[in-house]
């Protein structure tokens, strides 16, 4: 997806977006959903860098919808001693509208997240978050006496004024520190899925980031190539990943084969609470107050390209379904000026944006900018997964839900672009590490010993 730290990638979209962020920027901004926003750049736990919502394509689940946040961009894997994590203090939520009256409302899931210190790193007083004394070979009990910075989290999914915790005191999966440290990260790491019962599974921890961008020829004054460098190889994110039952979400509590209302729409938001009071550096901070959210995210692109930089800040406060007020950059696209201006062609889009990220279906009134997956489409197993999704004739990627594969850079500049612009892409065209086909269907994290950040 576009992120924070990534500025919309391909071609024209890139160049067109580029020379929007240099007009009018108020501060140094990265790119895309890395970063998209002045006030969230600040606050990268709170940064929702990609969301993705499918149906399952692991074998046997593909009654199952999955929803994916990853967080907290451009993780650099040796940044030790202090390792990046879940922030205590910021409440991680999947939102859902399953009756289609553009409110996501019906059902909601949130984590919250605890840190404790603990082991022999606290015994020691040592200065590490992690120690290989002994190895860390597991979450908890023996083999996990090196883990000194551990967290753990609960999962709450709400229905109406109906609050069921449906997962308490799990442990998210640290940082990948390196092989001394964590000589089998992908083992460590599986003991962090966890089967919720009835057909619910969850992960939290650290994987690698799975947008793909050219990066850095955007910001050499457009300097692309081809092939093109994924510049985010090499870096990781926080992910927090959900599958449950289509039945679970639907609004006729049945399977993706039997709804009479297959459409969901989803974002996924953070949010803190209202008051922050700071104290000295020993007693740390208080938080009190009603939660405010500080960043949501549906449809890739959207506040990177198509919101303007002063309300950027106000988009991301505000609920989906209060959309109409930002209509005039969906009907009037900067970025159609911006392509004349690059390329002396105005863009004549395949299909009109307002429609396609703010509505079920043209006729409806209402405006709402939701990610939004038809679970009546089979799911396409990974090995046959296209990158380009509709435009390549596989309907279950973007902007049917999300897949990490797809590749919303040159789909969105395809699609926005219109004939003009058919061929464009920024020459990256897969992830720096091959997608596993099993949840939680993001990479392993690379590790701080042995990162890099070349990837051809």
């Amino acid at each position: 997806m576009f992120t924070k730290t990534r500025l919309a990638g391909g071609l024209a979209l890139v160049m067109a977006f580029a020379i929007l962020v240099i007009a009018i920027a108020p501060t140094p901004t990265r790119a895309a959903s890395h970063r998209e926003a002045p006030l969230i750049s600040m606050d990268p736990e709170a940064d929702i860098t990609d969301f993705f919502m499918f149906r399952s394509y692991e074998d046997g689940q593909s009654n199952k919808v999955v929803l994916i946040m990853d967080v907290i961009p451009g993780e650099e894997p040796s940044s030790g001693p202090n390792y990046y994590n879940f922030d205590p203090n910021v409440l991680y939520s999947f939102y859902i509208d399953n009756d289609q009256d553009s409110k996501a409302d019906d059902v909601r899931f949130e984590f919250q997240f605890k840190s404790t210190l603990r082991g022999i790193n606290k015994d020691a007083g040592l200065f590490l978050s992690y120690v290989a004394l002994p190895p860390i070979t597991a979450l908890d009990g023996a083999g996990s006496e090196g883990l000194g910075l551990r967290q753990t989290y609960n999962v709450t999914m709400v229905k109406g004024n109906k609050r069921h915790v449906i997962g308490e005191n799990l442990f998210a999966v640290p940082s990948n520190v390196g092989p001394r440290t964590m000589p089998d990260y992908d083992a460590l790491a599986a003991q962090g899925i966890y089967d919720l019962g009835d057909g619910v599974r969850v992960f939290a921890g650290q994987r690698d980031d799975p947008f793909y961008i050219d990066l850095g020829a955007i910001f050499d004054t457009l300097n692309l190539r081809a092939p093109g460098t994924d510049m985010l190889s090499g870096f990781n994110v926080h992910t927090i990943a959900l599958q449950v039952p289509a039945s679970m979400l639907t609004h006729d509590g049945k399977g993706p084969d039997a709804t009479e209302t297959p459409k969901l729409g989803a974002y996924a938001g953070t949010s803190r609470r209202k008051t922050t009071v700071l104290h000295s550096q020993r007693e740390g901070s208080t938080h009190d107050g009603p939660w405010i959210q500080v960043q949501r995210l549906a449809n890739p692109l959207v506040n990177e390209a198509i919101i303007g930089t002063k309300d950027k800040d106000k988009w991301n406060a505000l609920a989906p379904h209060q959309e109409a007020q930002f209509l005039d950059y969906y009907e009037n696209l900067r970025l159609d000026t911006a392509l004349k201006l690059v390329f002396g062609a105005d863009a004549a889009p395949l299909l009109n944006v307002r429609d396609l990220l703010l509505k079920y279906n043209p006729s409806d009134e209402r405006l709402s900018e939701l990610l939004r997956l038809d679970v009546s489409v089979p799911p396409v197993a990974l090995g046959s997964q296209k990158r380009l999704t509709v435009l390549d004739g596989d309907n279950a990627g973007w902007p049917n839900g999300r897949r990490p594969i797809d590749d919303v850079t040159d789909i969105a500049i395809r699609v926005i672009g219109g004939t003009n612009y058919l061929s464009a892409s920024d020459g990256v065209d897969a992830n720096d590490k091959p997608l596993p086909d099993v949840f939680p269907f993001v990479s392993s994290p690379w590790d701080g010993r042995n990162r890099f950040h070349v990837s051809p």
